[in-house]
């Protein structure tokens, strides 16, 4: 089920790749030609994820079991990649989990440092290890599923705020200094019913309906539908000249900011 073969052949790495956008971007990478490793901490939803591309579409997939808040599994993940493929030339950060409601006052140490092991320093091992690879063939497509909630400021979520925030900083940082190697570095701000955003939903049911009714375009979006052809485009050659940019894919939410709020207990 190969559409244009926009990255045919081409070897991305897609952390978070069990479920919502990361599902989404790996199939539709597939879609178009690439071999794709699907990195999740659930490993049962990992080989889903590979079993469909191989089945459904036809493609090239492996699934690994990667816990990214710690650095030697996301080496291994890069290694896995290299020695199976010899080489990566997408890397999709995307994974995240473990965070929690609450007020600012009582995050814990523990709590803002998980958010940002996960939502920054994971993806910074796996830009370091890719890099080598990349750097050699003189090209490469850094792509980090960042946050309108950083953005905006959302209430509650201070740990996930925080985290992909700096991952944007670090977006930038890649961009400026891997240009010279042909690498380019973007940033994905979805707005998005993503595994994090059910997770948020189960817990606070009303803000699925006023996420939905304070979108410009009247729904959040769809992992594969919406999300997932603005990350091959940031992975496709059309994409050569655009580096160190955070797109919105959101439906136009970063517009006025966020006029919903959960509510939180005192």
């Amino acid at each position: 089920m190969f559409m244009s073969g926009r990255i045919e052949g081409r070897i991305a790495v897609v952390t978070g790749g069990g479920d919502g956008i990361g599902e989404g971007i790996a199939r539709r990478f597939a879609q178009e030609g690439a071999k794709v490793i699907v990195a999740d901490i659930n490993g049962e939803a990992a080989r889903r994820v590979a079993t469909a591309i191989t089945d459904e579409i036809g493609g090239v997939a492996k699934a690994l079991t990667v816990d990214v808040t710690k650095k030697d599994q996301v080496e291994s993940m890069v290694g896995d990649a290299l020695s199976s493929f010899d080489t990566i030339d997408i890397l999709v950060n995307n994974a995240w989990g473990g965070g929690q409601i609450g007020r600012l006052e009582k995050k814990t140490d523990e709590l803002m440092q998980h958010g940002l092991n996960i939502a920054y320093f994971a993806p910074l091992w796996a830009m370091q290890a890719a890099f080598p690879a990349m750097r050699n063939q003189g090209r490469g497509n850094i792509i980090n599923l960042c946050s309108l909630n950083g953005v905006n400021a959302h209430i509650g979520t201070a740990e996930y705020n925080g985290g992909k925030e700096a991952l944007r900083a670090l977006t930038r940082s890649a961009a400026r200094e891997w240009a010279q190697y042909g690498i380019i570095a973007n940033a994905i701000c979805p707005g998005a019913k993503s595994a994090a955003f059910r997770a948020i939903a189960a817990q606070h049911p009303e803000i699925e309906t006023m996420a939905d009714a304070s979108n410009p375009m009247g729904y959040l979006g769809d992992p594969e539908k919406d999300i997932a052809p603005v990350a091959l485009f940031l992975a496709s050659d059309d994409a050569h000249y655009l580096t160190g940019n955070t797109l919105f894919v959101d439906g136009g939410s970063h517009i006025n900011g966020v006029n919903w709020v959960p509510d939180l207990p005192d």
